[in-house]
């Protein structure tokens, strides 16, 4: 049984293999067995994507997120695929990320740890077994084909093998591009994988590190707390990620916590809200609250892309950039009143002149034009500066880490929960749908 393992002062991980017996969410329905042990087998002697130091590295730097002392951007392509992972797509990614990280440090005031959504992202969790036509829903390149045929919907464990490969050229071109000063991430899915490509951390370590990438999170379909993906990321020595949707209680947002960070180890666990524009200023100040009296350091991150996903006339799934910013804006107020840092934005873009989503110069008209996504719409060149532009002037308004008050006890003081609702909207320069 396995059983690698964090330094800290908390109890012992669980073994992997008892971590990930507990029920299961949206994996493959592989077809042959024997083919996915083997593939495990070839995956578990392969050389890691990510070393240790490196994920360490990406904790210290988001210890400073969750101390209000930076601010971490995250984005990339809703689901990578072997087919765009080519030198001027990866290349166009990165170069947005760093021109948004640009107009964040100059006129937000606060350095920007640039996170990418790329090097992994090949699994998506899907809402129906089955697609319009009756055949296997694509899962992600990870796990079958996109083309509509019987034959590349079947799930393939092979695929592993190739999205562990296609992962490595990626890393190694971001890299060689950056410098070594972006890292990457995606939401750990697929669990035969993701237990694959764990790997022994320095002596002295209690839990193992993730070689698929530094950053992983669990997505929204995937985070009952008594699944597996939860019990996968509680014995992980990587930071962390979980999307909170507007289901979530702040009940359940405390046992994350408890069980993810038990260490209290700052910027290990990021909480990603996905509530969507309508949602957002209801639902997660009680959520923040509730968590701010634990006392732990977690990085506040907003998703408000996965909100507002709705589909267009021309029957493609869309999303109006005026409520990516809403949703944003949002997300600041309630931190804002709370005294609590909005330390990220988790957002699906692309460097190529896509038309995904509505606003900025996309119209109803335009979505079939450009509409390249493997899965969700993402935001393009224009868009994601239109988003990087009103982020630079909500981090630039918000209260710096010295500025904020709080009790001795570590509660920050903000607006009373009970009065919360009767609180203005504040409005935010939006795009419309021009």
């Amino acid at each position: 049984m396995m059983h690698l393992g964090l330094s800290g002062t908390g109890p012992a991980p669980l073994p992997v293999a008892d971590a990930v017996a507990r029920p299961t969410a949206q994996q493959p329905d592989w077809p042959d067995p024997a083919g996915v042990r083997a593939v495990r087998e070839v995956l578990r002697t392969a050389p890691p994507l990510v070393l240790p130091a490196e994920a360490d590295r990406l904790t210290a730097r988001l210890a400073e997120v969750a101390r209000g002392e930076a601010f971490v951007l995250q984005g990339g392509d809703c689901a990578e695929t072997f087919a765009g992972n080519t030198e001027s797509h990866l290349r166009g990614n990165l170069d947005l990320l760093a021109r948004m990280a640009a107009v964040l440090t100059r006129a937000g005031g606060l350095p920007v740890v640039r996170l990418a959504r790329m090097a992994g992202q090949y699994a998506k969790p899907r809402s129906a077994a089955v697609d319009a036509h009756g055949l296997p829903v694509y899962r992600g390149d990870m796990v079958n084909g996109l083309a509509a045929t019987s034959a590349e919907r079947m799930p393939d464990p092979d695929r592993m093998l190739r999205a562990h490969a296609a992962a490595g050229v990626a890393m190694n071109f971001v890299r060689a591009w950056t410098g070594g000063e972006v890292f990457t991430g995606h939401e750990a899915l697929v669990l035969d994988y993701e237990c694959a490509l764990l790997r022994p951390g320095p002596p002295g370590d209690r839990r193992p590190y993730s070689g698929s990438g530094h950053f992983l999170w669990i997505g929204e379909r995937t985070r009952r707390l008594d699944g597996a993906h939860i019990g996968f990321a509680e014995v992980l020595a990587n930071p962390v990620g979980v999307k909170l949707g507007p289901t979530t209680t702040p009940e359940e947002a405390v046992e994350y916590v408890r069980r993810l960070d038990p260490d209290g180890v700052p910027g290990r666990l990021t909480l990603v809200s996905r509530m969507g524009h309508r949602r957002v200023r209801d639902v997660l100040p009680p959520i923040v609250e509730k968590v701010t009296t634990q006392g732990h350091q977690v990085v506040w991150q907003c998703d408000p892309m996965h909100g507002n996903t709705f589909v267009a006339p021309t029957g493609h799934k869309t999303r109006r950039v005026d409520h990516v910013l809403d949703e944003l804006a949002g997300y600041f107020e309630v931190h804002r009143r709370l005294g609590t840092h909005p330390g990220g934005a988790h957002l699906e873009l692309t460097g190529d002149d896509v038309t995904e989503c509505l606003g900025a110069g996309v119209g109803e008209a335009d979505l079939p034009h450009r509409y390249e996504t493997a899965c969700e719409p993402r935001l393009n060149t224009r868009q994601a500066m239109e988003v990087a532009t009103l982020l630079a002037e909500l981090i630039r308004s918000a209260p710096r880490a010295d500025e904020r008050p709080a009790t001795a006890t570590g509660v920050l003081t903000g607006c009373p929960h009970g009065t919360w609702t009767d609180q203005p909207r504040r409005p935010h320069p939006g795009s419309g749908d021009r």
